[in-house]
């Protein structure tokens, strides 16, 4: 298993369109893949799961602990990490 925490830094958070576009970067994963915004203590989420996604209520300066479990977690995890510290889509902005 592999975790890591990210700051969330696109405008809007994990919702709609970023949070779309992080499920499907996260589903072409076989591993388990979960979603925790640590700054709320929310529960962890299923990250292929848009509902469950969106649900977290990560938004711009929440810190998210991504989890993998499974065969390709390092890839995983390192390909979503990735993506948060691009923006997931969007400019970022400053």
């Amino acid at each position: 298993m592999r975790a890591d925490d990210i700051e969330v830094r696109n405008p809007s958070g994990l919702h709609a369109r970023p949070a779309a576009l992080f499920v499907k970067t996260a589903a072409r994963f076989t591993s388990a893949i979960t979603v925790q915004n640590v700054t709320t203590g929310s529960a962890a989420a299923n990250a292929k799961s848009i509902l469950a996604v969106m649900g977290s209520g990560a938004g711009r300066g929440h810190i998210v602990r991504l989890t993998a479990d499974g065969p390709d977690e390092e890839q995983a995890i390192t390909v979503l990490h990735d993506l948060f510290a691009s923006g997931l889509g969007e400019e970022l902005e400053g």
